[in-house]
């Protein structure tokens, strides 16, 4: 796709697995540092963040962005909602869909249908193309403990060059709330994609200060 923008353009998709805050912290950095992102958001995430945070987000894809611009207090022109089964949409095809996607968080059932291609909604078909179009994909599976079929599908994806990130914050930052480990999470998923970062110390810059 001939666009001069293409390098800031990010799918981003939010599972039904625990761990919404992420999402929606991850949106809120991609959103202020200019990206356009591609929100893929399935049924169980909308529970799921109405549980952990919330909010509670409209079915209809519109409604939806206009409830999260709001929340966010973030650009519209920036935010696409895609429906469950927008088959029109740019990031269900090789020729238009962005080079980068994020699934935060990732349910391990989300996990074993992007390993086995089954590309039964637009967030596996987005995943999958991604894949073949040796893109970065990067995985934020949040589940414990990981049977052998979990640990197994990782590693499936990961000799395919997909970035595997289970949702364990560190702790040498000295998190003081829930968002501190957020920032956590955020700040390296973010250090992987390229995009710059101040949400959390890096190792051995301020314990030498």
């Amino acid at each position: 796709m001939a666009n001069s923008n293409t390098d800031k353009r990010i799918t981003l998709a939010w599972s039904g697995a625990s761990g919404a805050p992420y999402g929606l912290r991850l949106l809120e950095c991609l959103l202020a540092a200019d990206y356009e992102v591609y929100l893929l958001i399935s049924s169980a995430a909308r529970v799921v963040l109405a549980t952990e945070h919330g909010l509670k987000l409209p079915a209809g894809p519109d409604a939806a962005k206009a409830a999260l611009i709001e929340h966010l207090n973030a650009p519209t022109d920036k935010l696409v909602v895609c429906g469950k089964e927008d088959w029109f949409s740019p990031v269900a095809s090789g020729s238009a869909a962005p080079k980068k996607m994020v699934v935060c968080p990732c349910s391990a059932g989300s996990l074993a249908a992007i390993a086995h291609g089954m590309s039964d909604n637009l967030a596996e078909r987005a995943a999958d193309v991604v894949l073949k179009e040796r893109g970065q994909l990067l995985l934020v599976v949040r589940e414990t403990p990981f049977s052998t079929l979990h640990l197994e599908n990782m590693l499936k994806l990961s000799q395919m060059g997909v970035t595997i990130m289970p949702a364990a914050p560190g702790f040498y930052h000295q998190p003081q709330t829930i968002e501190d480990l957020v920032d956590f999470m955020v700040a390296r998923i973010l250090d992987h994609l390229g995009i710059e970062q101040v949400l959390v110390p890096r190792w051995g810059y301020d314990q030498r200060k």
